[in-house]
């Protein structure tokens, strides 16, 4: 198995119901945190890691994702003409060159797992990323290269990880660890949505995970699992069965995005250190706290 990943599969073809009305005709992945979209930061974590698939699953009102990353020639031309040469380079540069971008219909929402699935026929026998635009993770250096590295050393499967609290067990997928080293644990259980009493751990699986092609011969097997859906967390727990899989505590602060408060909270942040406005938003913030 090569060690080196250049595949990654962005899952966008959720509804986003939790921020209606202003996802009923916009997918969530394009709401902005200060000046650039989720999408855009997943993305920008990818190419920082050495990825240079992006393979978006996709769904139906999600085309402004495609438009995103495509060429706009009205917008461009508007721009030259008035001469405004660095918002032409910040919107002729949201992606490297090299990058390609691959879009794949998910025809019904039937889960994460589905999702990935449906990315196995340009994925291949290759290991392939997987990141959840909605948990904006901000690491230095970014949380995919972090985890690609662990990859690399340990080839096999890696779970970007972290604590929560125990309350919390029923949004996640929760993994009972071994301890391999520092920031790595062997992975033995996974289980989607545990109850806290039931919960194996407070280890919770977050947007981040590189995984071997084996997965799929995994999804394909599976039965709906909760909520009527194909889960990766029961693709995983049967993986384990058949190699090893590792759990990584990453380096780095995690906003959930899809939820209002992480949003709020991951808009605070960012603006409070944006290079153009962070000063004064910090004034703002000041004055608006006393």
């Amino acid at each position: 198995m090569s060690g080196k990943v250049t595949k990654v599969v962005f899952p966008v073809a959720g509804m986003g119901s939790r921020f209606l009305p202003a996802t009923k005709a916009s997918p969530k992945e394009m709401m902005p945190v200060v000046d650039k979209p989720l999408i855009q930061y997943a993305v920008e974590e990818a190419v920082a890691a050495g990825m240079t698939d992006m393979i978006f699953i996709t769904g139906r009102n999600k085309r402004a994702i495609e438009d995103h990353f495509d060429k706009a020639y009205e917008v461009e031309t508007e721009l030259a003409a008035r001469g405004k040469e660095d918002l032409l380079k910040l919107v002729q540069g949201i992606i490297p060159k090299y990058v390609n971008c691959i879009y794949i219909r998910q025809a019904e929402p039937l889960g994460l797992g589905h999702a990935v699935l449906c990315a196995r026929p340009v994925v291949g026998n290759e290991p392939f990323g997987v990141i959840l635009a909605d948990d904006l993770i901000d690491g230095e250096p970014p949380i995919m290269r972090q985890m690609a590295a662990v990859h690399e050393r340990m080839q096999c499967s890696v779970l970007g990880v972290e604590e929560i609290p125990l309350e919390h067990s029923m949004r996640y997928g929760i993994i009972r660890p071994k301890a391999l080293s520092g920031d790595l644990d062997e992975v033995v259980e996974i289980v989607e949505k545990p109850s806290p009493e039931t919960s194996p751990s407070r280890i919770a699986v977050v947007g981040r995970y590189i995984l071997t092609a084996e997965i799929f011969t995994h999804l394909e097997k599976l039965a709906p699992g909760s909520g009527g859906e194909i889960q990766l967390t029961d693709a995983i727990e049967s993986l384990l069965q058949a190699e090893r899989v590792v759990a990584y505590r990453f380096r780095g602060t995690r906003y959930d995005c899809g939820s209002k408060l992480g949003y709020l909270a991951a808009t605070i942040a960012y603006g409070r250190k944006h290079p153009e406005i962070g000063k004064e938003f910090e004034e703002l913030l000041e004055k608006l706290t006393h």
